[in-house]
């Protein structure tokens, strides 16, 4: 298939010993970084073989290739930091913390978590849909592994991009990049009105000024897309630990609905990625402003 990047998830198949990719331009020139966290397609064959579910399945979660759709961001002046480890292996976008007592031998029930109690802690017990990803329980030094072997260090390297940035820029805003189930976004439109093509999230104000989000958001309207904003995805963990306006950082969270670059039944690049990825790429070149020469100003 003729996709710059593009490798079938099946060569990914392997013994997961790289945390994540970096991406990093020869020199920063915007103060965006760009994250997807839930884009890994490294399926080891132990935790394959582990699942109960056939590997589409396992897939569904995944939010496939989106890594591929920001793949330009290093040539516009931003880092890009992609998982290895798959959604279902280890979910990055929540705490380290959030481990499910209904899966993890050892681990108590403390305090209600509604990410939890429906299976999508930090090691999910389901994959899309609420389908059970194993047959029996985990043991807690297996969870804590995939924590402290996968979590820890996405997160150390992206605290780090962040305080980098802050430090060159004044500011930083980091782009989490996201992708929605078609048949998600759509149970969430109003009668009479088309869907959104890509959900902004802030946390309704809470993660990132509004300059920052009108800039995004501009970005994806004037490339034709319809654009709603924290409806129904107004972000998690990473723009609640992250976005800090008050001190100059800022998260955005992307989801764009997968419809529009992925065949969601076999979770493989529609026919026309390459236009869809082209696309993405002149909004990055817009929200970085190396469309207009013009960076976005330090605070």
């Amino acid at each position: 298939m003729a996709i710059a990047g593009y490798t079938s998830w099946q060569e990914g198949v392997c013994d997961l010993t790289e945390t994540f990719d970096l991406f990093r331009p020869d020199v920063q020139t915007a103060p965006f970084v760009f994250s997807s966290p839930h884009s890994g397609r490294a399926y080891p064959q132990a935790f394959r073989d582990q699942s109960r579910l056939d590997d589409v399945t396992l897939r569904s979660s995944e939010d496939a290739y989106v890594d591929l759709l920001f793949a330009d961001a290093p040539g516009f002046g931003a880092p890009l930091l992609a998982a290895r480890a798959p959604r279902a292996f280890l979910d990055l976008n929540r705490a380290a913390d959030e481990l499910d007592p209904a899966l993890i031998d050892g681990v108590p029930r403390l305090h209600h978590n509604p990410r939890i109690n429906s299976g999508l802690g930090v090691v999910p017990r389901v994959v899309s849909g609420g389908r059970h990803i194993y047959g029996g329980r985990l043991d807690r030094e297996e969870a804590l592994a995939r924590v402290n072997g996968f979590w820890h260090p996405y997160h150390k390297q992206l605290r780090n991009l962040m305080f980098e940035t802050t430090e060159r820029f004044g500011r930083a805003v980091l782009v989490d990049c996201h992708s929605m189930p078609h048949e998600a976004i759509e149970t969430h439109a109003r009668p009479g009105s088309p869907s959104p093509d890509v959900v902004l999230g802030d946390r309704f104000g809470a993660s990132a000024s509004g300059d920052v989000v009108g800039r995004i958001e501009a970005a994806f309207v004037d490339a034709g897309l319809r654009v709603a904003r924290n409806t129904p995805f107004a972000g998690a963990y990473i723009t609640q630990a992250y976005g800090r306006p008050s001190r100059g950082q800022h998260v955005v969270q992307i989801e764009i609905d997968r419809a529009l670059y992925l065949d969601e039944a076999r979770v493989e690049p529609r026919a026309d990625f390459a236009a869809f990825q082209a696309l993405i790429s002149g909004v990055i070149a817009q929200i970085t402003g190396a469309a207009q020469g013009k960076p976005m100003a330090a605070e």
